[in-house]
């Protein structure tokens, strides 16, 4: 049987850990070559390594999002590697600064929308002319829960979130006739190296947030890669400007 994505060229960003390293596994699983990006590239390299060692094709190119010379320079890798781009994952992201709002430091205020804002913005401005040329593609942008609720604490990385939202609806609206569908996945609290970092901080930090989750555990990173390789098929033919959430009814409750 061919894969969800059998043929089609991906790209996922964030792709070194967590959600984003099990988009690009299974993306690849299911018939796709990738290009694997992330800023950190031992973690983008292994990735790759591991995609190749189930007989996947993948390369890795290291880039920040933040800057437009390395999107366009991954964008352009990914047309001379595998000759084109029909499924993009803009996953990477940060956490941000932690605080009450009027404790947040402003650069660390600038640096979560960079990264988990301005990051989306640059990728979708340089992915979306290049599916439209080659006559269709879909892009997952990685939102959260806390795009659409408040998230105590967090301020930019909710800001952020919520701004990724409004990003991937405008976009989605822009690009309807186009043959390019936008959508996002809103992951709840997912047990990455991200949330682990987190919660390191405070000892009780685990078992408050498994308190708050209505099916008491954490979402795991393949999950959310299993509703954005689904949201890249043709089986999501009609699907553009959603924003999903797989977040085991946390927001719901």
């Amino acid at each position: 049987m061919a894969g969800l994505v059998d043929g089609k060229i991906a790209l996922v960003t964030g792709a070194a850990s967590g959600i984003g390293r099990e988009s690009a596994l299974l993306f690849a699983r299911e018939g796709a070559r990738v290009l694997v990006s992330d800023i950190d590239v031992q973690g983008g390299e292994e990735t790759c390594r591991l995609i190749e060692a189930k007989g996947g094709e993948a390369c890795f190119q290291q880039a920040n999002v933040c800057e437009e010379p390395d999107v366009v320079a991954l964008v352009e890798r990914c047309l001379e590697r595998f000759g084109g781009l029909d499924c993009a994952h803009n996953n990477a992201g940060t956490s941000g600064g932690m605080g009450l709002v009027q404790e947040i430091d402003l650069e660390a205020w600038q640096q979560t929308i960079r990264v988990n804002l301005t990051g989306v913005f640059l990728c979708m401005k340089h992915e979306i002319p290049v599916m439209i040329e080659r006559g269709g593609g879909a892009i997952v942008n990685t939102a959260s829960g806390s795009g659409i609720i408040a998230t105590p604490g967090l301020s930019p990385y909710a800001a952020s979130k919520h701004g990724v939202l409004g990003l991937t609806k405008t976009a989605a609206v822009e690009n309807a006739s186009s043959g390019v569908r936008i959508n996002a996945v809103l992951p709840g609290s997912t047990d990455t190296p991200m949330l682990r970092a987190a919660m390191a901080a405070d000892p009780n930090a685990e078992k408050m947030i498994l308190a708050s989750l209505p099916g008491g555990r954490f979402g795991q990173p393949e999950e959310v890669a299993e509703a954005t390789v689904w949201l890249c098929s043709d089986r999501a033919s009609f699907v553009s400007g959603d924003s999903m959430l797989i977040d085991g009814a946390s927001v719901a409750r």
